[in-house]
């Protein structure tokens, strides 16, 4: 069974989905969400009646995009305030392995891959594999190490990391690494992140910071316009 994948979009004027990106994401099982954001007064049930039609039909619009490229795709429409417990809830539903932050893209030549302080997990490949394209040049391995680590194990990390994707098929000449030590964790991915074209990434732990900054992944694709997978944590 392929693993599914959460594609939320924000209605009724959702961002448009690259075609490389739906082709790139075809081979999974897809679920798209349309969150449709409400003021603090306003009844779902009340929004629903009034704009159900017209977001039903953006949905099936994008649906049909990712059927036509080869996807199982499947849709859920939310009308309501919170967008980040719609989309928990939803993935929670659907048994989601990872949720695409989207964002433009003309091509995926260089990927970070933003690691956690472990080496042993099984699904994040798997995802890094659904972003490689026949362009795609680089993958970058990449560490910040904070307090009290010690560099040596942010190198082990990384390098443990590229021995078991070269196992599992990748190309040694596109895997590199990069450490580097820092106190600000998430602002070291966002600048490397700025030189590449996506990021896949294991789900960080939630921060008070997200609920005014946005999540890590929001504030990259946000920031740099690059596609994020964010892939739920199995280690």
């Amino acid at each position: 069974m392929a693993d599914t994948i959460l594609v939320p979009l924000e209605l009724p004027d959702p961002e448009p989905l690259s075609p490389l990106l739906i082709e790139d994401l075809s081979s999974l099982d897809v679920v798209v969400l349309g969150h449709y954001a409400l003021p603090e007064q306003t009844p779902a049930s009340s929004a629903r009646e009034q704009f159900g039609e017209a977001a039903r039909a953006t949905l099936d619009e994008v649906a049909d995009a990712f059927a036509n490229a080869g996807a199982s795709v499947r849709t859920r429409l939310v009308f309501g305030k919170d967008r980040a417990a719609a989309i928990q809830q939803v993935a929670t539903d659907e048994g989601c392995a990872a949720e695409l932050d989207p964002a433009p893209t003309d091509g995926v030549r260089r990927i970070l891959v933003p690691l956690p302080d472990v080496a042993e997990f099984e699904r994040l490949p798997r995802f890094i594999r659904v972003l490689s394209e026949d362009s795609t040049q680089r993958i970058t391995l990449f560490h910040v190490v904070e307090g009290e680590q010690p560099r040596e194990r942010g190198e082990e990390i990384v390098s443990e990391t590229r021995d078991r994707l070269i196992e599992d098929g990748f190309d040694a000449a596109a895997l590199d690494t990069l450490v580097v030590e820092g106190d600000e964790h998430d602002e070291e991915i966002l600048l490397a992140a700025a030189d590449y074209d996506a990021v896949v990434m294991y789900e960080p732990e939630s921060t008070l910071g997200d609920h005014v900054f946005g999540t890590l992944a929001d504030r990259i694709a946000n920031e740099t316009d690059d596609p994020v997978i964010v892939v739920d944590r199995d280690y």
